[in-house]
């Protein structure tokens, strides 16, 4: 993605929550992957690049047979390994993400550097919105190192209300 669509609004809203343009998400967020794949030698072949773009229209995490209907109504095919190979490539390459609560996945908001992300997940509209995280040097980190623990992965996610929500939540 490009670097102005990763930015927050003057609020600071994380961008899942905030309010803009998503066709910007989706070309950034492709014009991204195309780079990065073509930096790396990697195959982002057309069903890789459709799979993208749709978890780009939006903000939400979708679940893979949600992904293969939205395949199969643009011509990809309807077999459950078109979703899943796209899926993992995406996902091992850090152009998308996995979120483990809710068996679903999401387009990575900074895909052109490695990064531990932390998801933050509305409970009323579903929104995801996806900060940076650093477990390795909070208290998770420390009790790592405590034992001798070597942290390779985590999954940060928070269920919540988004800013949108907030005034239904209190109602």
């Amino acid at each position: 993605m490009t670097s102005e669509s990763n930015k927050t609004n003057a609020a600071d809203t994380p961008l899942g929550f905030a309010q803009h343009d998503h066709r910007t998400c989706v070309s950034g967020g492709l014009a991204a992957a195309e780079a990065r794949c073509a930096a790396e030698g990697l195959r982002f072949t057309p069903g890789r690049r459709k799979v993208l773009e749709i978890l780009l229209q939006d903000h939400r995490a979708l679940g893979a047979y949600t992904i293969l209907d939205r395949l199969r109504e643009d011509g990809f095919g309807s077999q459950p390994p078109v979703a899943y190979r796209a899926l993992d490539f995406l996902v091992a390459n850090g152009l998308a993400h996995k979120i483990e609560r809710l068996n679903a996945f999401i387009a990575c908001v900074h895909p052109s550097h490695s990064h531990t992300p932390a998801f933050m997940i509305c409970r009323l509209c579903a929104a995801v919105a996806e900060a940076q995280s650093s477990p390795a040097r909070g208290a998770l980190g420390d009790a790592a190192r405590a034992t001798g623990f070597r942290i390779e992965r985590t999954v940060v996610e928070a269920s919540g209300v988004c800013p949108a929500c907030a005034d239904e939540a209190d109602a």
